[in-house]
């Protein structure tokens, strides 16, 4: 999706450049997840380290002795911080840069420190790991993922991750929201891929997609209206050009369980009336299909 998004070119364009392209950006997904996790790491650190800095004051007030710790003792971020697999996933793959970026750690800790989130939940009295779980998650929604300077950073460190970030940003969400006590060390770790024909399919609906990119692109313009030509430009005409793919050149695919599909991927990644749009579209194309009996489905039951 990123990699057909992030595509401007034509059919004529170099194909094997372009796959190359495209697994090298899933790679980079996954690096600029996992850096993403030892940011959230080091903030840890950081709550251990300013706590005891309060502490060591010479002349600190009592607070200053007694600070509140539910930050430190976090028990997603102690679950994160203490995971060994990904440590040393982090480590192969040099991706905790943030010791030579502290000041981008220091900022994000202060800011996190400010705001009311961190008020109110210092303001608990006992959380628990649910209450754990949503304060990580509110605080990288509000105040980690749309830090303008983190931006940046990220567009310095690599270019291609500007474009990955919003998906990365979802796609860490789900990982944190999915999160239980009891959950494994590879609940943080989750495989790019499923399994070697899940890699496969991925290379092949974005050959397909990217050789008839026009054609599918004059499909869809028939379907819809000129009021339509802003979404069509943006990541809703890339669902509807890799769904028109999969319905034309994946014949064991039934038309339903693709068009369930991007309407989810719309409703993750896209805007919020986005899988209205989709699904309006994709419905029409259907019907069409069915009337004139044409990109039919093979094997028993599919439609």
């Amino acid at each position: 999706m990123q990699s057909m998004y992030a595509f401007k070119g034509t059919e004529s364009d170099d194909l094997i450049k372009e796959q190359k392209f495209l697994l090298q950006s899933l790679d980079g997904m996954y690096d600029l997840y996992l850096s993403l996790l030892a940011l959230l790491t080091e903030l840890h650190k950081k709550s251990k380290s300013h706590n005891q800095k309060l502490q060591n004051k010479l002349l600190g007030t009592a607070a200053d002795k007694n600070p509140d710790l539910k930050f430190q003792e976090n028990q997603v971020l102690h679950a994160i911080s203490s995971n060994t697999m990904l440590k040393d996933v982090i480590s192969s793959q040099k991706l905790n840069f943030w010791d030579l970026e502290f000041d981008y750690v220091d900022l994000l800790f202060k800011a996190i420190l400010k705001s009311d989130i961190y008020k109110a939940y210092t303001e608990e009295e006992e959380p628990n790991f649910k209450r754990d779980k949503q304060f990580v998650i509110d605080i990288f929604t509000e105040i980690i993922a749309p830090n303008e300077k983190l931006f940046d950073f990220f567009e310095d460190k690599k270019l291609t991750w500007i474009d990955d970030l919003p998906v990365v940003n979802t796609a860490m969400l789900k990982v944190l929201r999915k999160l239980k006590l009891s959950s494994p060390e590879t609940a943080l770790l989750p495989d790019l891929y499923k399994d070697e024909e899940d890699r496969d399919f991925a290379i092949e609906l974005f050959k397909k997609t990217f050789l008839n990119n026009s054609k599918f692109a004059e499909e869809i313009s028939k379907k819809t209206t000129n009021w339509d030509s802003e979404r069509l430009a943006s990541l809703d005409g890339v669902l509807l050009k890799m769904a028109l793919c999969e319905f034309q050149k994946f014949p064991s695919i039934p038309h339903k369980v693709t068009i369930n599909e991007y309407l989810e991927i719309a409703k993750e990644y896209s805007t919020p009336k986005s899988s209205y749009f989709i699904n309006g579209i994709l419905d029409k194309i259907v019907k069409e299909y069915q009337a004139d009996n044409i990109h039919m489905k093979t094997g028993r039951g599919l439609m």
